[in-house]
C-alpha cells in the first residue's frame, strides 16, 4: 500500500535528485481522476514553476495521439485499408521493394526501415519552404535494413511516411486533420502542433505555459514553445513522429475517449468501437499494438502491476502514458527531462518506480 502523500513525495524527490526539473503526474481509474499534481520547474533558468496546465512537448507521443488517431479516422472514413501497400499510394515506389510495405507494417514498426536518420543536417540550410519536400525525397531514397515483417525495429521514419499518407488521403496537413476531425469534436483545445514558420498561432496563446526543453547546441537557443525533435524542427514543426504539444489533462481526455469507445459506453464517439479495439490489440509477433507500444514485462517502464492488456508510449523529452484496458487504469507522466540537456537519463529507472507506486496507491 502506498499513500497519496508517499506518491507526492516520490515526485518531489525526483525533482530534488535531478531526475527531471519538473513534471506533472495524472492518475485515473475508470475515467475518474485520482491524482493530478505538478512538481518542480518548467524552466530552471527563470525559476518558473511547473503548473498542472503546463504545455509539454510530447515528442513521440505524437505517434499514437496524432498520427495513429488520424489513420484510425481515415480507416473509418473508408479512405484507407491497413493492408494497403505504399506502392498503391506512391507511384515512385510501385516497382520498389519499399512499395510492398503495408500501412500496418509501419504502425507495428516491422517495415524494414531504419530507426532514425539525421535528416535535419541535410535540410536545415535549405529555404524553409522546401525542407519538408527535401526530407520526403530522402525518405523515398532510404534502403530497407531487413526484410519486411521479419523484425521489429522502432522507426521514426515509418511515422514520417504515415504523416505523408494522411496528407495524401485527406488532402489536409496532419495538424489540421487531427484538429478538425478529432480534437475539436472532443472539445480538446490543448493538443496541437506549433508550425515553426508561424509559431505565433499557438505560441502567443500559451506564452509562459510551455515547459522548456533543451539548450540546443546546433540551434543556439533554449527550446521552448517549438518542437525539440531535430528532424521535426528542421521540416517545419509538424511531423508524424514528433511535434505534438499538450497538457496532461488533454492527453487524459483523448485516452478517456478511447477507453469509453473500447467499452462502448455510448453511441456518440469520435471513433468506432470496433476500430479502437482493433488498433489497441497487441500483436504477439511484434509486441506492439497499431501505433501504440505495449509493456515488455518484467522490465517495462510501466512497472509490474499493469495487466497484459495494456498500451502506451514513451516520448524522448520525458513524457509517457500507460493505459491498462482491463483495469481501466491510466498513468500519464509528463516531464521536461531534456531540460537543459538530453544527457540526463535518470528517468529510465524512475518510470517503473512511479508507476508501481501509483498502482499500489489506487489499484
Amino acid at each position: 500500500m502506498v499513500t497519496i502523500k508517499q506518491l507526492n513525495n516520490l515526485m518531489l524527490e525526483a525533482v530534488k535528485e535531478n531526475v527531471f526539473p519538473g513534471g506533472a503526474l495524472l492518475v485515473s481509474k475508470e475515467g475518474r481522476i485520482c491524482f493530478f499534481e505538478a512538481f518542480g520547474y518548467a524552466n530552471i533558468f527563470s525559476r518558473r514553476e511547473m503548473t498542472r496546465d503546463m504545455v509539454f512537448d510530447l515528442a513521440s507521443l505524437t505517434k499514437p495521439l496524432a498520427t495513429t488517431m488520424a489513420l484510425m479516422k481515415l480507416v473509418e472514413q473508408k479512405k484507407l485499408d491497413l493492408s494497403q501497400n505504399l506502392g498503391s499510394l506512391f507511384p515512385e515506389l510501385a516497382e520498389n521493394e519499399k512499395g510492398k510495405i503495408l500501412i500496418k507494417n509501419l504502425l507495428h514498426h516491422n517495415s524494414g526501415l531504419p530507426d532514425y536518420r539525421e535528416y535535419y543536417k541535410r535540410i536545415i540550410d535549405l529555404p524553409p519552404g522546401i525542407r519538408k519536400k527535401a526530407l520526403r525525397e530522402l525518405l523515398l531514397e532510404e534502403e530497407l535494413e531487413y526484410d519486411i515483417g521479419t523484425k521489429t525495429v522502432y522507426s521514426d521514419l515509418g511515422f514520417m511516411i504515415l504523416e505523408w499518407v494522411v496528407e495524401i488521403l485527406s488532402g489536409r496537413r496532419l495538424d489540421y486533420f487531427v484538429h478538425d476531425e478529432i480534437y475539436k469534436p472532443l472539445g480538446i483545445n490543448d493538443l496541437f502542433f506549433v508550425d515553426i514558420d508561424s509559431p505565433e498561432s499557438h505560441y502567443e496563446n500559451y506564452k509562459g505555459k510551455f515547459a522548456a526543453t533543451e539548450q540546443c547546441k546546433w540551434r543556439n537557443f533554449l527550446v521552448e514553445g517549438v518542437v525539440h525533435d531535430d528532424n521535426a524542427f528542421a521540416s517545419g514543426g509538424v511531423g508524424g513522429h514528433a511535434g505534438l504539444f499538450g497538457t496532461a489533462m488533454s492527453v487524459h481526455s483523448l485516452l478517456s475517449e478511447l477507453l469509453s469507445a473500447y467499452y462502448e459506453r455510448s453511441d456518440n464517439h469520435v471513433f468506432r468501437a470496433d476500430l479502437v479495439r482493433e488498433f489497441l490489440e497487441v500483436d504477439e509477433k511484434t509486441g506492439r499494438a497499431l501505433g501504440f507500444d505495449a509493456p515488455s514485462f518484467p522490465d517495462s517502464s510501466c512497472g509490474n502491476f499493469f495487466s497484459n492488456n495494456t498500451v502506451g508510449h514513451l516520448g524522448y523529452t520525458g513524457t509517457s502514458f500507460w493505459m491498462d484496458l482491463e483495469k481501466q487504469f491510466v498513468v500519464i507522466l509528463l516531464t521536461n527531462r531534456v531540460h537543459p540537456d538530453r544527457e540526463n537519463e535518470n528517468i529510465r529507472a524512475f518510470r517503473p518506480v512511479i508507476h508501481d507506486a501509483a498502482a499500489k496507491c489506487f489499484l
